[in-house]
């Protein structure tokens, strides 16, 4: 019995699933994105071993290259302001709000060099993606167990002084799409204080215009991306971590509002009665 009849009509009934379906679509894309993040990570881990030999921030310029393609499979484009304040040559704490698993794609956009991120220990355990984030130079740092990733965040300080490294963080510690930003942990301030480097806070605008997993939505759209200035933090000390931390907060929030606000939010928000200035 001929297989082909049957799977042509099979395919085809997929891609008309596809078509009519939105919960289809959304399955159909998370499904391919994580596909390329398998495919993606395996052969830059071969690239990565065959140039450097094993794990180096320097393997990040290969990773970015290959995630920094994803975009144009999904439709997605990146408007960004002061990527230039990210290039320094010298440690620094970089901060961002955290959204979906497609914020890697964001993450690789603005990546500034001998840049590092702290990832949450479970992801090393992701087949080639938790290898390929291992060879970036990533720290794994385990979230149930304090002691531990206050070790863990103490080697990070003395790397990234001694390396010259950034450092990358996530200070919502998860994910979150409910349209704000959620508290602050403590983890980032309380290790640029103690590194005594710059805190330098990145925003991406709200991607529930074009991506929610509630509503199975999936769909081309652009992406905000504003780098605020540096907040340093020479001269601080541990007591300044609260102060320090809800300067951020309140910083990166009323960016994250403005930002995110398509052009009817505006108008709604001026009122029936204002007028675009003249």
């Amino acid at each position: 019995m001929e297989l082909w009849p049957w799977l042509t009509a099979a395919l085809l009934l997929l891609l008309l699933l596809v078509q009519l379906s939105r919960s289809a679509r959304f399955c159909a894309k998370i499904t391919l994105y994580c596909a390329l993040c398998l495919s993606a990570s395996t052969v830059a881990a071969v690239i990565c071993l065959l140039r450097h030999h094993g794990r180096t921030v320097e393997n990040m310029r290969i990773i970015k290259w290959f995630v920094s393609k994803f975009k144009y499979i999904f439709g997605l484009r990146f408007e960004t302001k002061g990527l230039q304040k990210l290039e320094v040559d010298h440690p620094c704490v970089i901060i961002s709000n955290h959204q979906s698993i497609l914020d890697m794609m964001g993450l690789m956009e603005a990546l500034p060099e001998r840049c590092v991120q702290i990832a949450k220990r479970e992801l090393i355990f992701l087949g080639p993606v938790g290898l390929i984030m291992y060879l970036g130079g990533i720290f794994f740092i385990n979230r149930q167990h304090s002691r531990t990733a206050m070790t863990v965040m103490a080697d990070v300080g003395e790397r990234m002084v001694r390396e010259n490294l950034k450092v990358w963080i996530y200070p919502e510690g998860t994910r979150n799409d409910n349209g704000d930003l959620l508290p602050f942990k403590k983890g980032a301030f309380y290790l640029a204080i103690q590194t005594q480097v710059p805190v330098i806070p990145v925003i991406y605008s709200s991607f529930s215009s074009f991506y929610s997993p509630k509503t199975k939505l999936f769909s081309s759209g652009t992406i905000k991306v504003e780098v605020l200035d540096a907040i340093p933090t020479r001269g601080l000390t541990v007591a300044d971590v609260p102060k320090l931390m809800d300067t951020c907060y309140q910083a990166m929030r009323t960016t994250f509002l403005r930002i995110s606000k398509t052009p009817q939010e505006d108008r709604a928000t001026a009122g029936p009665g204002c007028q675009p200035a003249q």
